[in-house]
């Protein structure tokens, strides 16, 4: 039984190490995430655990059945109402935002690693879009209750990318493969690719959450964990049977688990504890494996260049992207910046990186390479930085217990939505806007934000500042009125 005791023996110490240095590096800020993938470089051959696993197709299967339990977590999680604010620009985000950010990142990357345009491109694409995995972890740990708008557009959009970083991903490695000497075949079967990802993953994710939640909602009540792993089991298969057709299991498992969610969240309601763990168990093993994978006296070789590519999508593609697709919905520049800033990297790109290895292209393992680079760099900078940017750029809600400030954010008096901005000008001293001098205080708050208002923004009015307060709905149902020091006193 030695051929059973010694691995499943070094896997769970590595595995209960890790999680146990994970709980104590959240302390001081430290992804816990980079722990594991750290800690999976460690055991590797050019660590003390000296393992040599260069096994990349169960790397890929581990990785591709991971990020659809994290994708259906945070389907389930993502509730209808927040596609009032976030919807639309992350829809631009996942489409738009990943082709831009792939092309800036591919033609720097061409220079900095003097690579051919199309393999430039192609590590651009590997690394384009944001990871879910990341994105919903770092969130929940950061500490930063974000406003509406702002968590809205992130969370759906590292839920809704994926598809198109695999389709351009994909589309490159033909098209690189056909510029091959002896290459046959045209770019018109890669074209189709991008209707068969997003249609057969969006039919296939709809229909298949719709009827999961009409068989969710007859079943008798079932044990927490029961309900789990039904869940589970559902949504790999949907995955599964998106990708015989051609289709993004990505997108179809992310789906489903949204439809279902919303549509029997009492029975499902119940289950999310339990996902917790099923989450956190797929990211901690897929992490550790990727790891492995990673040889460090290889990448520090390229450690560079690659550092300079990490820097140019942090730093250019990323935030260019993002002014780009959120100018038309007008967010604040500060939320801009914080979306920029919070383009987290995970093991999305280093499952992408392992697709031109398995297809035979060439300076695969230098992508690899610069992959894992630039995701151990995202996670280490922007991921450790996620609370502080919040307050610094005024993105984050103060808790309800935090009455200083609670006052500093909202002002020190509260009014009613339903009130007339006529009697509030007048009592205050402020000037009435004419053209809707009779409208009510929330009304004409809605109008002058110009988009879906969320707890938070802020709208000037002489020497005042109105801010929204409280929604119920699409309403603003109470509002917080800041006045200069002095008139305040």
């Amino acid at each position: 039984m030695d051929f059973v005791n010694i691995p499943l023996f070094a896997a769970s110490v590595l595995v209960f190490l890790s999680v146990l240095s994970g709980v104590v590096s959240t302390r001081v800020g430290f992804p816990v995430l980079l722990v594991f993938l750290l800690a999976g470089a460690l055991a590797g051959e050019d660590g003390p655990g000296g393992y040599p696993f260069n096994d990349f197709v169960l790397s890929f299967w581990v990785g591709n059945a991971a990020l659809a339990v994290i994708l259906l977590d945070g389907g389930l999680r993502t509730a209808f109402s927040t596609f009032r604010t976030g919807l639309k620009p992350s829809l631009l985000l996942a489409t738009l935002g990943v082709a831009i950010s792939a092309g800036i990142t591919g033609v720097g990357a061409s220079l900095l690693l003097d690579l051919d345009w199309r393999s430039g491109l192609l590590l651009g694409a590997v690394v384009g879009s944001t990871d879910a995995a990341a994105v919903f972890a770092m969130l929940k740990s950061s500490g930063a209750r974000l406003n509406e708008r702002v968590a809205a557009t992130l969370e759906i959009e590292s839920g809704l990318n994926d598809p198109m970083a695999v389709y351009l991903t994909l589309a490159l490695i033909a098209v690189i493969l056909q510029a091959q000497p002896g290459a046959t075949g045209g770019p018109a079967p890669v074209l189709l690719t991008l209707l068969q990802q997003f249609g057969w993953g969006t039919l296939f994710g709809l229909v298949a959450g719709l009827m999961a939640a009409w068989l969710m909602r007859r079943l008798p009540p079932s044990d927490a964990g029961i309900t789990a792993l039904l869940l589970v089991s559902a949504g790999l298969a949907v995955f599964a049977a998106t990708g015989l057709v051609g289709g993004s299991g990505f997108l179809a498992v992310y789906l489903f688990g949204m439809m279902l969610g919303n549509r029997a969240t009492e029975r499902t309601g119940t289950a999310l504890s339990a996902m917790d763990g099923y989450a956190w168990l797929s990211q901690a093993g897929m992490f550790l494996l990727l790891g492995l994978l990673v040889t460090p006296s290889q990448v520090l070789t390229v450690a560079g260049p690659a550092l300079g590519v990490a820097a140019l999508l942090m730093l250019v593609a990323r935030p260019v992207a993002v002014w780009a697709c959120l100018a038309p919905f007008r967010f604040r520049p500060r939320e801009i910046w914080f979306i920029s800033w919070v383009g987290l990297r995970g093991a999305v790109p280093i499952v992408l990186a392992v697709f031109p290895l398995m297809a035979g292209v060439p300076d695969a393992m230098l992508l690899f390479n610069v992959a894992f680079v630039v995701v151990v760099v995202s996670l280490l900078l922007q991921g450790t930085t996620i609370g502080w940017a919040a307050r610094r750029l005024q993105v984050a809600l103060p808790e309800a217990a935090d009455e200083k400030r609670t006052r500093a954010v909202f002002g020190d008096f509260v009014l009613d939505g339903a009130s007339p901005l006529r009697d509030v000008c007048a009592f205050y001293g402020l000037p009435l806007p004419e053209a809707q001098a009779d409208a009510a205080l929330s009304s004409w708050m809605a109008t002058a934000l110009g988009r879906p208002a969320v707890v938070g923004d802020e709208v000037p009015l002489g020497s005042a500042t109105l801010v929204v307060r409280a929604m119920e709905g699409a309403r603003i149902s109470m509002v917080g009125l800041k006045l200069p020091a002095e008139e305040a006193a």
